[in-house]
Protein backbone atom coordinates (compact mmCIF):
# COMPACT_ATOMS: atom_id res chain seq x y z
CA UNK A 1 0.00 0.00 0.00
CA UNK A 2 1.32 3.40 -0.94
CA UNK A 3 1.79 5.71 2.03
CA UNK A 4 0.44 9.26 1.88
CA UNK A 5 3.03 11.84 0.96
CA UNK A 6 4.20 14.31 3.55
CA UNK A 7 5.34 17.88 2.87
CA UNK A 8 8.32 17.51 5.17
CA UNK A 9 9.68 14.39 3.51
CA UNK A 10 8.81 11.84 6.16
CA UNK A 11 6.03 9.30 6.46
CA UNK A 12 3.18 10.43 8.68
CA UNK A 13 2.85 8.35 11.77
CA UNK A 14 0.21 9.23 14.36
CA UNK A 15 -0.09 12.71 12.95
CA UNK A 16 1.72 15.12 10.65
CA UNK A 17 5.48 15.25 10.84
CA UNK A 18 6.33 18.88 11.55
CA UNK A 19 9.44 20.61 10.22
CA UNK A 20 12.58 20.44 12.30
CA UNK A 21 12.52 24.17 12.92
CA UNK A 22 9.16 24.01 14.69
CA UNK A 23 10.50 23.77 18.23
CA UNK A 24 10.68 26.05 21.28
CA UNK A 25 13.47 28.53 21.91
CA UNK A 26 15.55 28.65 25.06
CA UNK A 27 14.03 32.07 25.84
CA UNK A 28 10.58 30.51 26.33
CA UNK A 29 9.55 29.87 29.93
CA UNK A 30 6.38 27.89 29.19
CA UNK A 31 6.10 25.90 25.98
CA UNK A 32 2.32 25.75 26.03
CA UNK A 33 1.25 29.22 27.19
CA UNK A 34 2.68 32.71 26.90
CA UNK A 35 2.36 34.66 30.15
CA UNK A 36 2.81 38.35 29.27
CA UNK A 37 5.55 40.18 31.09
CA UNK A 38 7.43 37.02 32.10
CA UNK A 39 9.88 36.68 29.20
CA UNK A 40 12.61 39.03 28.01
CA UNK A 41 12.70 38.85 24.22
CA UNK A 42 16.34 38.15 23.32
CA UNK A 43 18.25 40.24 20.82
CA UNK A 44 17.64 38.84 17.34
CA UNK A 45 14.33 37.14 18.23
CA UNK A 46 10.93 38.23 16.92
CA UNK A 47 7.56 37.77 18.57
CA UNK A 48 4.31 38.14 16.61
CA UNK A 49 1.03 38.44 18.54
CA UNK A 50 -2.42 38.54 16.96
CA UNK A 51 -4.27 41.07 19.12
CA UNK A 52 -7.38 40.99 16.93
CA UNK A 53 -8.41 38.48 14.30
CA UNK A 54 -11.89 39.20 12.92
CA UNK A 55 -13.66 41.73 10.68
CA UNK A 56 -17.22 41.02 11.83
CA UNK A 57 -18.82 40.27 14.18
CA UNK A 58 -16.57 41.17 17.11
CA UNK A 59 -16.80 38.69 19.96
CA UNK A 60 -15.15 38.12 23.32
CA UNK A 61 -12.84 35.71 21.54
CA UNK A 62 -12.06 37.89 18.50
CA UNK A 63 -11.42 41.65 18.38
CA UNK A 64 -10.97 43.68 15.19
CA UNK A 65 -7.78 43.00 13.27
CA UNK A 66 -4.45 43.97 14.85
CA UNK A 67 -1.01 42.37 14.62
CA UNK A 68 1.82 43.25 17.00
CA UNK A 69 5.39 42.60 15.86
CA UNK A 70 8.11 42.83 18.53
CA UNK A 71 11.83 42.79 17.74
CA UNK A 72 13.95 41.71 20.66
CA UNK A 73 16.60 43.98 22.11
CA UNK A 74 17.64 41.82 25.04
CA UNK A 75 16.20 44.58 27.26
CA UNK A 76 12.88 44.77 29.09
CA UNK A 77 11.20 46.61 26.20
CA UNK A 78 11.53 45.34 22.61
CA UNK A 79 10.95 47.46 19.53
CA UNK A 80 7.27 47.32 18.65
CA UNK A 81 5.25 47.76 15.49
CA UNK A 82 1.46 47.53 15.15
CA UNK A 83 -0.23 46.57 11.90
CA UNK A 84 -3.83 47.80 11.99
CA UNK A 85 -5.70 48.60 15.19
CA UNK A 86 -9.22 47.25 14.91
CA UNK A 87 -12.01 47.57 17.42
CA UNK A 88 -11.21 46.00 20.77
CA UNK A 89 -7.55 45.34 20.03
CA UNK A 90 -6.14 47.91 22.49
CA UNK A 91 -7.49 45.98 25.48
CA UNK A 92 -5.50 43.00 24.23
CA UNK A 93 -2.38 45.12 23.79
CA UNK A 94 -2.64 46.28 27.40
CA UNK A 95 -3.37 42.76 28.62
CA UNK A 96 -0.17 41.72 26.84
CA UNK A 97 1.65 44.15 29.14
CA UNK A 98 2.51 46.64 26.41
CA UNK A 99 2.93 49.91 28.33
CA UNK A 100 0.61 52.63 27.00
CA UNK A 101 3.57 54.84 26.08
CA UNK A 102 4.82 52.10 23.74
CA UNK A 103 1.61 51.75 21.73
CA UNK A 104 3.02 53.60 18.75
CA UNK A 105 4.35 53.10 15.20
CA UNK A 106 1.00 51.96 13.82
CA UNK A 107 0.71 50.90 10.17
CA UNK A 108 -2.84 51.01 8.82
CA UNK A 109 -3.54 48.80 5.80
CA UNK A 110 -6.74 50.65 4.78
CA UNK A 111 -9.51 52.72 6.26
CA UNK A 112 -12.22 50.15 6.89
CA UNK A 113 -13.34 50.60 10.49
CA UNK A 114 -12.36 47.09 11.57
CA UNK A 115 -8.74 48.03 10.85
CA UNK A 116 -8.46 51.36 12.68
CA UNK A 117 -11.49 51.76 14.96
CA UNK A 118 -9.47 51.65 18.20
CA UNK A 119 -7.26 54.56 17.13
CA UNK A 120 -9.66 57.30 18.35
CA UNK A 121 -10.00 55.52 21.69
CA UNK A 122 -6.33 54.73 22.15
CA UNK A 123 -4.91 58.09 21.03
CA UNK A 124 -6.10 60.37 23.88
CA UNK A 125 -5.83 57.81 26.66
CA UNK A 126 -2.25 56.75 25.95
CA UNK A 127 -1.24 60.43 25.78
CA UNK A 128 -2.72 60.78 29.27
CA UNK A 129 -1.09 57.54 30.47
CA UNK A 130 2.53 58.44 29.69
CA UNK A 131 2.93 58.62 25.91
CA UNK A 132 4.50 62.05 26.11
CA UNK A 133 5.56 61.94 22.49
CA UNK A 134 3.71 62.25 19.16
CA UNK A 135 1.60 59.38 17.86
CA UNK A 136 3.28 57.93 14.77
CA UNK A 137 0.93 56.69 12.06
CA UNK A 138 1.67 55.22 8.63
CA UNK A 139 -0.74 54.43 5.85
CA UNK A 140 -1.76 54.83 2.23
CA UNK A 141 -3.11 57.79 0.36
CA UNK A 142 -6.38 57.48 -1.51
CA UNK A 143 -7.68 58.25 -4.96
CA UNK A 144 -8.35 61.79 -3.67
CA UNK A 145 -6.74 63.63 -0.72
CA UNK A 146 -9.79 63.22 1.51
CA UNK A 147 -9.54 59.44 1.18
CA UNK A 148 -6.01 59.13 2.61
CA UNK A 149 -4.76 58.50 6.13
CA UNK A 150 -3.70 62.14 6.66
CA UNK A 151 -7.27 63.30 6.16
CA UNK A 152 -8.55 60.59 8.49
CA UNK A 153 -6.02 61.50 11.21
CA UNK A 154 -6.75 65.23 10.94
CA UNK A 155 -10.48 64.74 11.29
CA UNK A 156 -10.11 62.09 13.97
CA UNK A 157 -8.36 64.76 15.99
CA UNK A 158 -11.14 67.22 15.17
CA UNK A 159 -13.70 64.65 16.30
CA UNK A 160 -11.82 64.32 19.59
CA UNK A 161 -11.41 68.07 20.17
CA UNK A 162 -13.56 68.07 23.32
CA UNK A 163 -11.77 65.00 24.70
CA UNK A 164 -8.31 66.34 23.87
CA UNK A 165 -8.87 69.77 25.41
CA UNK A 166 -10.35 68.16 28.50
CA UNK A 167 -7.27 65.99 28.99
CA UNK A 168 -4.96 68.95 28.47
CA UNK A 169 -5.64 69.95 32.08
CA UNK A 170 -3.81 66.84 33.30
CA UNK A 171 -1.02 66.19 30.81
CA UNK A 172 1.32 67.76 28.26
CA UNK A 173 0.20 68.61 24.76
CA UNK A 174 3.01 66.79 22.96
CA UNK A 175 1.16 63.50 23.41
CA UNK A 176 -1.62 64.91 21.26
CA UNK A 177 0.58 65.63 18.30
CA UNK A 178 0.67 63.24 15.35
CA UNK A 179 3.43 62.34 12.92
CA UNK A 180 1.54 60.93 9.95
CA UNK A 181 3.46 59.29 7.10
CA UNK A 182 1.18 59.00 4.09
CA UNK A 183 2.67 57.11 1.18
CA UNK A 184 1.38 56.83 -2.38
CA UNK A 185 -0.96 53.87 -2.41
CA UNK A 186 0.16 53.01 -5.97
CA UNK A 187 3.83 52.56 -5.03
CA UNK A 188 5.08 49.03 -5.54
CA UNK A 189 7.44 47.79 -2.84
CA UNK A 190 7.94 51.33 -1.61
CA UNK A 191 9.66 51.95 1.74
CA UNK A 192 7.60 53.79 4.37
CA UNK A 193 9.85 53.05 7.37
CA UNK A 194 13.64 52.66 7.51
CA UNK A 195 15.26 53.01 10.94
CA UNK A 196 17.95 51.11 12.83
CA UNK A 197 18.04 48.09 10.55
CA UNK A 198 14.28 47.67 10.17
CA UNK A 199 12.50 48.42 6.90
CA UNK A 200 8.79 48.33 6.19
CA UNK A 201 7.70 48.08 2.56
CA UNK A 202 4.24 48.34 1.04
CA UNK A 203 2.35 47.59 -2.16
CA UNK A 204 -1.22 48.07 -3.41
CA UNK A 205 -3.90 45.45 -3.06
CA UNK A 206 -7.16 44.86 -4.90
CA UNK A 207 -9.80 45.36 -2.22
CA UNK A 208 -13.05 47.34 -2.52
CA UNK A 209 -11.60 50.75 -3.22
CA UNK A 210 -8.32 52.36 -4.22
CA UNK A 211 -6.04 52.82 -1.24
CA UNK A 212 -5.61 49.37 0.36
CA UNK A 213 -2.05 48.20 1.03
CA UNK A 214 0.00 45.24 2.20
CA UNK A 215 3.14 45.46 4.36
CA UNK A 216 6.39 43.58 4.71
CA UNK A 217 8.71 44.18 7.69
CA UNK A 218 12.34 43.14 7.23
CA UNK A 219 14.57 43.10 10.29
CA UNK A 220 17.89 43.07 8.49
CA UNK A 221 20.19 42.57 11.50
CA UNK A 222 18.30 39.44 12.54
CA UNK A 223 17.53 38.23 9.01
CA UNK A 224 13.82 37.91 9.82
CA UNK A 225 10.71 39.10 7.99
CA UNK A 226 6.94 39.14 8.36
CA UNK A 227 4.20 40.03 5.86
CA UNK A 228 0.69 41.28 6.57
CA UNK A 229 -1.41 41.33 3.41
CA UNK A 230 -4.23 43.47 4.73
CA UNK A 231 -7.52 42.82 2.95
CA UNK A 232 -7.86 42.03 -0.71
CA UNK A 233 -8.08 39.53 -3.50
CA UNK A 234 -5.15 37.17 -4.21
CA UNK A 235 -2.74 38.96 -6.53
CA UNK A 236 0.63 38.62 -8.24
CA UNK A 237 2.20 41.57 -6.40
CA UNK A 238 1.66 39.89 -3.03
CA UNK A 239 3.10 36.68 -4.43
CA UNK A 240 6.18 38.60 -5.63
CA UNK A 241 6.89 40.91 -2.70
CA UNK A 242 6.08 38.46 0.07
CA UNK A 243 8.25 35.69 -1.40
CA UNK A 244 10.57 34.00 1.06
CA UNK A 245 9.34 35.76 4.20
CA UNK A 246 9.52 33.92 7.51
CA UNK A 247 5.89 34.44 8.53
CA UNK A 248 3.18 35.16 5.97
CA UNK A 249 -0.05 36.51 7.46
CA UNK A 250 -3.04 36.77 5.17
CA UNK A 251 -6.72 37.41 5.58
CA UNK A 252 -8.99 34.46 4.84
CA UNK A 253 -12.65 33.65 4.25
CA UNK A 254 -14.26 30.24 4.42
CA UNK A 255 -16.17 29.20 1.29
CA UNK A 256 -19.49 28.44 2.98
CA UNK A 257 -21.70 31.36 1.92
CA UNK A 258 -24.92 29.49 2.61
CA UNK A 259 -23.99 28.73 6.18
CA UNK A 260 -22.55 32.19 6.84
CA UNK A 261 -25.75 33.73 5.54
CA UNK A 262 -27.72 31.65 8.02
CA UNK A 263 -25.39 32.69 10.84
CA UNK A 264 -25.27 36.40 10.12
CA UNK A 265 -28.68 36.92 8.55
CA UNK A 266 -27.61 38.36 5.20
CA UNK A 267 -28.60 37.11 1.72
CA UNK A 268 -26.44 34.28 0.42
CA UNK A 269 -25.76 36.08 -2.86
CA UNK A 270 -24.48 39.11 -0.92
CA UNK A 271 -22.11 36.84 1.01
CA UNK A 272 -20.84 35.33 -2.25
CA UNK A 273 -20.40 38.78 -3.76
CA UNK A 274 -18.45 40.01 -0.74
CA UNK A 275 -16.11 37.03 -0.69
CA UNK A 276 -15.59 36.76 -4.43
CA UNK A 277 -15.06 40.49 -5.04
CA UNK A 278 -13.18 41.75 -2.00
CA UNK A 279 -11.46 38.96 -0.10
CA UNK A 280 -9.21 35.89 -0.12
CA UNK A 281 -10.91 32.54 0.26
CA UNK A 282 -9.07 29.83 2.16
CA UNK A 283 -8.34 28.12 -1.17
CA UNK A 284 -6.54 31.27 -2.30
CA UNK A 285 -4.80 31.71 1.06
CA UNK A 286 -3.32 28.25 0.61
CA UNK A 287 -2.44 29.08 -3.00
CA UNK A 288 -0.53 32.21 -1.94
CA UNK A 289 1.27 30.35 0.84
CA UNK A 290 2.38 27.74 -1.67
CA UNK A 291 3.75 30.47 -3.94
CA UNK A 292 5.38 32.52 -1.16
CA UNK A 293 6.84 29.49 0.68
CA UNK A 294 7.06 31.02 4.15
CA UNK A 295 8.40 29.12 7.12
CA UNK A 296 4.94 29.60 8.64
CA UNK A 297 1.65 30.72 7.12
CA UNK A 298 -1.11 32.30 9.20
CA UNK A 299 -4.71 33.30 8.54
CA UNK A 300 -6.35 36.21 10.39
CA UNK A 301 -9.27 38.52 9.64
CA UNK A 302 -11.74 35.66 9.53
CA UNK A 303 -15.06 34.88 11.12
CA UNK A 304 -14.86 31.86 13.39
CA UNK A 305 -17.48 29.60 11.87
CA UNK A 306 -17.46 27.29 14.88
CA UNK A 307 -15.70 24.06 15.76
CA UNK A 308 -17.93 22.04 13.44
CA UNK A 309 -16.25 23.70 10.46
CA UNK A 310 -12.64 23.55 11.62
CA UNK A 311 -11.97 20.54 9.39
CA UNK A 312 -13.61 22.32 6.43
CA UNK A 313 -11.41 25.38 7.01
CA UNK A 314 -8.24 23.32 7.11
CA UNK A 315 -9.27 21.27 4.08
CA UNK A 316 -9.75 24.43 2.00
CA UNK A 317 -6.24 25.65 2.83
CA UNK A 318 -4.78 22.18 2.32
CA UNK A 319 -6.27 21.97 -1.17
CA UNK A 320 -3.32 24.13 -2.29
CA UNK A 321 -0.80 24.17 0.56
CA UNK A 322 0.79 21.42 2.60
CA UNK A 323 3.27 23.44 4.67
CA UNK A 324 3.18 24.74 8.24
CA UNK A 325 0.28 27.10 8.94
CA UNK A 326 -2.06 28.18 11.75
CA UNK A 327 -5.10 30.35 12.39
CA UNK A 328 -4.56 33.63 14.24
CA UNK A 329 -7.73 33.31 16.30
CA UNK A 330 -9.05 33.11 18.85
CA UNK A 331 -7.10 36.09 20.21
CA UNK A 332 -4.26 36.09 21.33
CA UNK A 333 -2.03 33.73 19.34
CA UNK A 334 1.72 34.25 19.82
CA UNK A 335 4.53 33.16 17.49
CA UNK A 336 8.23 33.41 18.38
CA UNK A 337 10.68 33.40 15.47
CA UNK A 338 14.46 33.05 15.19
CA UNK A 339 16.61 32.09 12.21
CA UNK A 340 16.43 28.41 13.07
CA UNK A 341 13.22 28.04 15.10
CA UNK A 342 9.54 28.93 15.15
CA UNK A 343 7.18 28.24 18.03
CA UNK A 344 3.52 29.12 18.58
CA UNK A 345 1.45 29.45 21.75
CA UNK A 346 -1.68 31.12 23.03
CA UNK A 347 -1.36 33.94 25.54
CA UNK A 348 -2.96 33.73 28.98
CA UNK A 349 -4.51 37.10 29.74
CA UNK A 350 -6.90 38.12 32.54
CA UNK A 351 -10.49 39.20 32.12
CA UNK A 352 -9.81 42.33 34.12
CA UNK A 353 -7.33 45.17 33.72
CA UNK A 354 -3.70 44.20 33.56
CA UNK A 355 -2.04 47.45 32.53
CA UNK A 356 1.73 47.61 32.97
CA UNK A 357 2.58 50.16 35.71
CA UNK A 358 4.65 53.16 34.69
CA UNK A 359 8.37 52.47 34.98
CA UNK A 360 10.67 55.50 35.28
CA UNK A 361 13.37 53.62 33.35
CA UNK A 362 11.25 54.10 30.25
CA UNK A 363 11.20 57.86 30.68
CA UNK A 364 14.70 58.85 31.75
CA UNK A 365 18.25 57.61 31.71
CA UNK A 366 19.98 56.52 34.87
CA UNK A 367 21.27 57.73 37.27
CA UNK A 368 17.86 59.00 38.31
CA UNK A 369 17.31 62.55 39.52
CA UNK A 370 16.00 63.01 43.04
CA UNK A 371 12.52 63.70 41.67
CA UNK A 372 10.64 63.83 38.38
CA UNK A 373 8.21 66.68 37.74
CA UNK A 374 5.10 65.80 35.80
CA UNK A 375 4.44 67.97 32.73
CA UNK A 376 2.41 71.03 33.67
CA UNK A 377 -0.97 71.14 31.90
CA UNK A 378 -1.44 73.70 29.18
CA UNK A 379 -5.19 74.10 29.62
CA UNK A 380 -6.12 74.06 33.31
CA UNK A 381 -9.68 73.15 34.14
CA UNK A 382 -10.63 76.69 35.09
CA UNK A 383 -9.75 77.94 31.58
CA UNK A 384 -12.15 75.55 29.86
CA UNK A 385 -15.08 75.37 32.25
CA UNK A 386 -17.43 78.12 33.40
CA UNK A 387 -17.34 78.79 37.11
CA UNK A 388 -21.08 78.26 37.64
CA UNK A 389 -20.63 74.55 36.84
CA UNK A 390 -18.04 74.18 39.58
CA UNK A 391 -20.22 76.19 41.92
CA UNK A 392 -22.96 73.56 41.42
CA UNK A 393 -20.80 70.83 42.88
CA UNK A 394 -21.65 69.45 46.30
CA UNK A 395 -18.95 70.03 48.89
CA UNK A 396 -16.99 66.75 49.15
CA UNK A 397 -17.06 67.01 52.94
CA UNK A 398 -20.79 66.37 52.70
CA UNK A 399 -20.36 62.82 51.39
CA UNK A 400 -16.84 61.73 52.35
CA UNK A 401 -16.96 59.82 55.65
CA UNK A 402 -15.36 61.77 58.48
CA UNK A 403 -12.64 59.14 58.92
CA UNK A 404 -11.39 59.58 55.34
CA UNK A 405 -8.27 61.48 56.21
CA UNK A 406 -6.77 62.72 53.00
CA UNK A 407 -6.38 65.97 51.16
CA UNK A 408 -8.93 66.63 48.45
CA UNK A 409 -7.05 67.66 45.29
CA UNK A 410 -9.09 69.53 42.69
CA UNK A 411 -6.49 72.00 41.39
CA UNK A 412 -3.00 71.59 40.03
CA UNK A 413 -0.71 72.70 42.89
CA UNK A 414 1.48 75.75 42.39
CA UNK A 415 4.57 73.67 43.08
CA UNK A 416 3.38 70.97 40.68
CA UNK A 417 3.30 67.20 41.07
CA UNK A 418 6.55 65.31 41.42
CA UNK A 419 7.47 61.68 41.97
CA UNK A 420 10.54 59.91 43.27
CA UNK A 421 11.59 57.46 40.52
CA UNK A 422 13.49 55.28 43.00
CA UNK A 423 10.44 54.87 45.19
CA UNK A 424 8.38 53.99 42.10
CA UNK A 425 10.73 51.07 41.47
CA UNK A 426 10.92 49.98 45.10
CA UNK A 427 7.12 49.85 45.29
CA UNK A 428 7.34 47.12 42.63
CA UNK A 429 10.09 45.22 44.43
CA UNK A 430 12.85 46.49 42.11
CA UNK A 431 16.00 47.98 43.60
CA UNK A 432 17.37 50.87 41.47
CA UNK A 433 20.68 50.08 39.79
CA UNK A 434 22.24 53.44 40.62
CA UNK A 435 21.83 53.23 44.43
Amino acid sequence: MTQPSNPYGRRPGGGISLPDYYRPMTSINNRNVYFPGTEILPEGEMRISVLGSTPWPPTRAQAGTCILVECGTGQQQPRRFFFDMGNGSVKNALAMQVPPMYINDIFISHLHGDHFADLPYMYPFTAWAGRWQPLRLYGPSGATPELGIKHMAKHMREMLRWHEENFLHVTASIGYEMDVTEFDWKDENGICYDQEGIKVRHWPRSHVKDGASAYRLDWEDAGLSVVWTGDGRPDEKTERYAAGCDVFITEGQIDTPGLMSLKFGVPEDLTKYTIDSWHTMYYAAGYLMDKVQPRMGMIVHYEDAGSALEAESVAEVRSNYDGLFMFGGPDIQVVNVTKDRIWSREAAVPEGAAIAPLDPRWLMPQPFPESMDLPRPEMPRETQQEQFLRDMEIDPHEYYPPDVDREIVQNWPDEGFSVDPREMLRSRGIEPDDD
